[in-house]
């Protein structure tokens, strides 16, 4: 599952906070799931199908993705049809059957495993479809295009937050007890993480520095599953951990409620990923160390330029957009890729996320952290 897969170049900067690679179950503003997930919108314009592929698992795709990939896509003259699977892979192919079917200029697809996507990739192109991969690579697949953030760098930004916590939580300790608690086996953003965060804690688990205890990856990066995988390890380790990698704010979230239970929190550092209000409201509280913020807006609107170029044929200018390239080392290839930047975020640079307005105070200066917000300007 681990394999190396990425020839990385950054692409764009910016600041909107994003949930993303599945996190949290709450939309910024306190909005819910919505349950009404199909869109359509738009008129004259080419239309563009999007799937999207879940929302039990985190709300980044109902309350980040699809507003933002409508505008985006509306933005630039097309026709969005936004559909989501809800974790179903019959109900994926389904949907894609009916926006081949129904003639779309472009697909646009963030599925729930490379399988289907592959699948559908190829049945579309067998009508002339361009399809592009959105936020997740599908491995062995066809797409000619793949728009995401630079995910091992993701992964860096985690092994690095690990290591500054432990410097300053577990200062000397040696070698400092570290449990891995990684994404979806089947996704491969999570193999990024990974491949990422070795590359900064290879080197201290070979010297020493650091003891990995054991590192589990978690199905349908499932919040619950994360948690218990966790407290089996913790125990078995004699309720004994340094610090912990958790690949993103849903599983740091379920880790820090077993520290808790252990009185643990606040003195193991844990990492994060989305920059979501919850795991903003963690890093405040000091429960997590660090987590990575991800400008979902970019990634949405390099995709609807992607998709307005490819729906008029224009590859010359598709390919003006998409300058980097991923290695899909399943199907031997390399992708065209646009590759956005993340940020890491700690206590400090909270702010920095709030300023960027996706994210408002309110929602992650609540009662117990007002003074903290106040302490750190953010207002």
């Amino acid at each position: 599952m681990r394999s190396k897969s990425l020839a990385l170049i950054a692409l764009g900067t910016g600041l909107a906070v994003a949930m993303t690679a599945c996190g949290a179950n709450s939309s910024p503003g306190g909005s819910t799931t919505s349950s009404d997930t199909n869109t359509n919108s738009g008129s004259g314009g080419a239309k563009v199908g999007v799937i999207l592929p879940e929302t039990a698992s985190s709300a980044r795709w109902e309350g980040f993705d699809k507003p933002l990939l409508k505008k985006a896509l509306e933005a630039e003259g097309l026709q969005a049809d936004i559909q989501n699977a809800q974790g179903d892979v019959q109900k994926f192919s389904t949907l894609a059957d009916g926006m081949i079917n129904a003639g779309v200029k472009v697909l646009i697809i963030a599925t729930p495993n490379s399988e289907v996507g592959a699948t559908v990739a190829k049945k579309a192109e067998a009508q002339g479809i361009p399809v592009i991969d959105y936020d997740r690579l599908n491995l062995g697949g066809s797409s000619k295009y793949y728009v995401s953030f630079d995910n091992e760098k993701v992964g860096e930004l985690q092994g690095q937050g690990l290591v500054e916590g432990l410097a300053a939580l577990a200062p000397g300790k040696k070698p400092a007890e570290v449990i891995e608690i990684e994404g979806a086996p089947t996704d491969n953003n999570a193999t990024l993480f990974y491949n990422g965060q070795q590359k900064v804690l290879k080197a201290k688990y070979e010297a020493g520095d650091f003891k990995l205890v054991q590192s589990k990856p978690i199905d349908k990066w499932d919040n619950q599953v994360g948690g218990t995988t966790f407290e089996q390890i913790l125990t078995g380790n004699g309720q004994k951990v340094d610090g912990v990698v958790a690949a993103n704010d849903g599983l740091a979230g379920a880790v820090i409620t077993v520290l808790k239970k252990y009185g643990l929190n606040g003195k193991v550092p844990v990492t994060g990923q989305d920059a979501t209000p919850d795991g903003l409201q963690a890093v405040l509280r000091g429960d997590q160390f660090m987590t990575v913020f991800k400008p979902i807006n970019e990634e949405a609107g390099a995709t609807a330029k992607l998709a307005a170029a490819l729906a008029k044929n224009d590859t010359a200018a598709a390919d003006k957009i998409a300058t980097a390239s991923v290695n899909d080392p399943t199907g031997k290839r390399e992708v065209k890729s646009v590759l956005l930047t993340p940020q890491l975020i700690t206590k400090d640079k909270v702010k920095v996320v709030v300023d960027a307005g996706f994210v408002k105070a309110s929602e992650v200066c609540v009662a117990d952290l007002a003074a903290v917000c106040t302490e750190l300007g953010i207002k």
